[in-house]
C-alpha cells in the first residue's frame, strides 16, 4: 500500500515478524501473523481473538487514549475469519526513533520515560508467580530458550564464535550470582511490567509520552525484573546511536525506582534484551527480509559487549607497604566501578581501632601478629564472597605475602565464577622510603607499616608466580595502564 496524509483512503503497512500494522486516517489496525515462531503460536483464529483483547487490556496500562478496541473482520460469507486491534494513530514525527534521527534534543522526554517507568513499576503487580520468574533459574530458563532457538542460524547470519562466546558468559555470571537474584525478589523488583520497550512504540506527546505494544503473547515473558524492563530501552538507545542516553536513562530510572542495583546486571540485562532481539532478527532474515542479518550483528555485537562489560571480577592488589598498591587499588576501583576492601581498615575494625587511628607494634606482635593476620584475611575474603555474589567487582588491597592466602583467593574466585586477576605492585627501597616519609601525619592512612617492616615484610614474601608485576615507582598514571593492560590479557576488558 501507498503512503499518503490523515484523512484519505490510501493506508500505509507495516509489517514485524508477528504482526503487520495497517495505518489510515486517524487509525491504526494491527493483524496478527497466524505464525508458529516457537516463542509464539498465533495459527489458530480463537487464539489471535484472545490475544488481541489481551494486548489492549494490557497496554492501556501505558497508554489508555490509544487502544480502542478489537475489530472483527469479516470474510465475503459474512462471516468472522479474523481480528484486528484498533488503536488512534500517532503522529510519526514525535516517534522516539525519529527524533534520535533528527538530532532533536530529548533529554526531558526520556527522563519524564523513566519517572514514568517507574512509576508503572511501583503500581504493577507483584506476587508469588510474578517472583518466580524473577529467579535465577528462571533467567537461566529464557536465555537457554533463546540459545535454543537461534542455533540454527549459526555460522549463517550469527557468527558461531560469537553465540558460543554469549553463551559462555551467560552461565558464568548467573552461576555466580545467586545471592544477587534472591536479593532482587525479596526486594519485590518483580514486577508485571511491559518487556518489548522499544523506541519505535514510544511517543513524545506534549502531554507525555505513550509507551504502546508490550508482550501480550505470554504473561510469562512480561514478568520481569524492573531493572530488565528499563535495561530494554537503554539498549535499544545505544543501538540507535544515543549510548550516552540510555545510560542517562537507566541512572535516571534507577534514581525514580531506588534501584541500587550493581553496574554487573545493568549489563546482563541489556545483553539479555539485545540478543533476544537478534532472535528477532533472525527470525526476520528466515521468512524472507534480506536486511535483518545487519540487525542481527548489531545486536549481537551489542550483547556480547556488555556481557564482557559485565564480567565480575575479584583483583588482588598485594605487595609489601610502600609500593604504592592503594593508590593502584583506588585508582583502578575507579576505572571498573568497584569496591576496594581494604586488609588495613578491616585488621583494625576487627580489634575495635579506628581506621586512622594508630595500632603500631614491632613486627609480628599486637595485631599484627600471625592470629590477627589470619583474621584479617578470613574477613576480607568473607566480605568479598558476599559482594561477589551480589554481582561486585570486588578488589583487594592487602600484602598477599604468603601463597596460602593467595590460594584462598583464587578458591574464592573459582566459588563465585569471578574472573580473577593477580597483581604485585612493586618500588625501589627509595622510593618505599620516601612514600613512607610522606605519608607521616597523613590523617587518612590507615596502615602503621614502617620502612623497617615494609622490608620485612618483602624479604619474607613467598614467590608469586601468578602475578602481573606493576612497578608502581613510576607515575600513577604509569602503573595504572599496567594494571588495565593485565586485566585485558584475553582482549575481553570493556569499560562502559
Amino acid at each position: 500500500m501507498r503512503s499518503t496524509a490523515p484523512g484519505t483512503a490510501f493506508a500505509t503497512a507495516v509489517e514485524t515478524h508477528a504482526a503487520v500494522v495497517y495505518v489510515a486516517g486517524d487509525l491504526a489496525f494491527k493483524l496478527k501473523k497466524p505464525v508458529d515462531l516457537g516463542f509464539l503460536d498465533f495459527r489458530d483464529r480463537t487464539t489471535r481473538e484472545a490475544v488481541c483483547h489481551r494486548e489492549v487490556e494490557l497496554n492501556r496500562r501505558l497508554a489508555p487514549d490509544v487502544y480502542l478496541g478489537v475489530a472483527d473482520v469479516h470474510g465475503p460469507d459474512g462471516n468472522v475469519c479474523d481480528h484486528l486491534v484498533v488503536m488512534r494513530r500517532m503522529p510519526a514525527d514525535r516517534r522516539l526513533t525519529t527524533l534520535l534521527a533528527a538530532g532533536t534534543p530529548v533529554d526531558g522526554e526520556v527522563r519524564r520515560l523513566a519517572r514514568m517507568l517507574a512509576s508503572f513499576h511501583a503500581r504493577a503487580r507483584h506476587g508469588p508467580e510474578i517472583d518466580a520468574e524473577g529467579r535465577r533459574d528462571a533467567l537461566r530458563g529464557r536465555w537457554d530458550a533463546t540459545f535454543a532457538q537461534l542455533r540454527p542460524f549459526h555460522g549463517a547470519v550469527l557468527p558461531e564464535l560469537t553465540a558460543r562466546t554469549i553463551e559462555r558468559l551467560t552461565h558464568d555470571f548467573l552461576a555466580g550470582r545467586g545471592r544477587l537474584f534472591a536479593d532482587r525478589v525479596a526486594a519485590g523488583r518483580i514486577v508485571d511490567g511491559h518487556a518489548d520497550l522499544l523506541a519505535d512504540d514510544i511517543f513524545c506527546l506534549d502531554d507525555g509520552p505513550r509507551i504502546l505494544d508490550c508482550i501480550e503473547f505470554d504473561d510469562r515473558l512480561r514478568y520481569v525484573d524492573g531493572l530488565d524492563d528499563a535495561a530494554f530501552l537503554a539498549m535499544d538507545l545505544e543501538r540507535l546511536g544515543a549510548p550516552r542516553l540510555g545510560a542517562a536513562f537507566l541512572d535516571w530510572y534507577a534514581e525514580f525506582a531506588a534501584d541500587p542495583a550493581p553496574a554487573s546486571l545493568r549489563h546482563h540485562y541489556i545483553a539479555y534484551r539485545a540478543y533476544v532481539r537478534a532472535k528477532v532478527a533472525c527470525l526476520r532474515h528466515a521468512q524472507g527480509d534480506p536486511a535483518a542479518a545487519a540487525g542481527v550483528t548489531v545486536h549481537a555485537d551489542l550483547a556480547l559487549r556488555h556481557l564482557r562489560a559485565g564480567v565480575v571480577r575479584l583483583v588482588l592488589v598485594g605487595g609489601a607497604p610502600g609500593t604504592g598498591k592503594s593508590t593502584l587499588a583506588g585508582r583502578l576501583a575507579d576505572r571498573l566501578g568497584a569496591v576496594v576492601l581494604n586488609s588495613d581498615r578491616i585488621r583494625k575494625a576487627l580489634a575495635g581501632v579506628a581506621g586512622e587511628q594508630s595500632a603500631a607494634a614491632p613486627y609480628r606482635e599486637g595485631i599484627y601478629a600471625a592470629r590477627w593476620t589470619r583474621r584479617t584475611y578470613d574477613e576480607l575474603f568473607r566480605r568479598a564472597a558476599r559482594l561477589l555474589d551480589r554481582g561486585e567487582t570486588v578488589l583487594l588491597d592487602a600484602s598477599f605475602t604468603d601463597a596460602g592466602q593467595r590460594a584462598a583467593a583464587r578458591d574464592l574466585a573459582t566459588a563465585t565464577h569471578s574472573t580473577l586477576t593477580e597483581l604485585r605492585c612493586t618500588a625501589t627501597p627509595a622510593a618505599v622510603r620516601q612514600r613512607m616519609a610522606d605519608r607521616v601525619g597523613d590523617p587518612h592512612e590507615a596502615s602503621d607499616a614502617d620502612a623497617r617492616i615494609a622490608a620485612a615484610l618483602a624479604a619474607e614474601a613467598d614467590p608469586w608466580p601468578q602475578a602481573r608485576t606493576v612497578p608502581a615507582d613510576t607515575t600513577p598514571d604509569a602503573a595504572l595502564t599496567t594494571a588495565l593492560a593485565a586485566l585485558d590479557e584475553s582482549g575481553q576488558l570493556v569499560l562502559v
